[in-house]
């Protein structure tokens, strides 16, 4: 009996006690969340964010605690309901709002005309990747080559965001997202040739740089062929000077030359 007791007292004791450490209170904090899906390049109103409740030392890196860090500053990345505002998903007071926001330092946003056939019957999207093939003239007749490889593609007309049912986007206009000097070689292309985009899997960042297709080529199955050089003959040397000779006869002197 005295044994019962005891090893029932021993576990009467450590139940409370496991009770008692399940039942202890976690401190909660405030963190600003998204109230709604927001977009790229929204300026976030008071009415966009809200408070949410989150343990004590688990908010996530760059969180904000009070709404008014983050009214008036725009998203450079769309979030969705409840996600935590972060700094790192913020643009500075000073950049503005809309597509502006979403490029990045150094880098140049560059629109072209599309129709249907160039954009991919309007599968290419806001978000996409696509490569920009030119095709012109060159020495041998028409040529294509890809001008740039896994380009992001930022805007399609003025939406800046994929349709959520995966639809296709169709617009005249297409914003891509390059660096100052892709952006002189696009201008160039478009403005000499016709572009075209090619739609490639967002994971794929091999360059390929594939060698240019020859009009000359696909029609006739033969390599093209080199211009010709022009073939500039050798200027003459000059004729060797003459022999110079002075005759002295008395007080007279004569110059005489002969050829060589």
């Amino acid at each position: 009996m005295i044994v019962a007791v005891l090893a029932s007292r021993y576990v009467y004791v450590q139940l409370r006690q496991a009770q008692s450490g399940a039942a202890k209170p976690v401190k909660l904090v405030s963190v600003v969340a998204a109230a709604a899906p927001l977009k790229l390049g929204q300026r976030l109103e008071l009415k966009d964010v809200r408070l949410v409740d989150w343990p004590e030392g688990k908010q996530p890196t760059g969180s904000f605690a009070h709404t008014e860090d983050c009214v008036g500053r725009a998203l450079i990345m769309p979030v969705v309901e409840n996600e935590p505002i972060l700094e790192s998903k913020l643009a500075s007071r000073e950049a503005g709002a809309g597509l502006v926001v979403a490029i990045p330092v150094g880098m140049r946003a560059v629109a072209v005309g599309v129709d249907d056939v160039v954009a991919v019957a309007g599968f290419v999207v806001p978000g996409t990747s696509v490569d920009v093939l030119v095709t012109g003239s060159g020495p041998s007749g028409p040529v294509t080559r890809i001008l740039l490889e896994h380009v992001r593609v930022l805007a399609v007309g003025q939406q800046v965001q994929p349709d959520n049912t995966g639809k296709p986007q169709t617009a005249p206009v297409v914003t891509l997202l390059v660096n100052p000097e892709d952006a002189e070689k696009l201008a160039l292309a478009t403005s000499g040739g016709k572009i075209h985009l090619a739609l490639r899997n967002s994971t794929d960042m091999v360059n390929v740089n594939p060698p240019p297709a020859y009009g000359v080529t696909m029609f006739l199955g033969t390599a093209p062929l080199a211009p010709k050089a022009a073939v500039t003959k050798p200027a003459p040397p000059p004729p060797p000077p003459p022999y110079t000779v002075q005759f002295i006869n008395g007080g007279k002197a004569e110059t005489l030359t002969f050829p060589r």
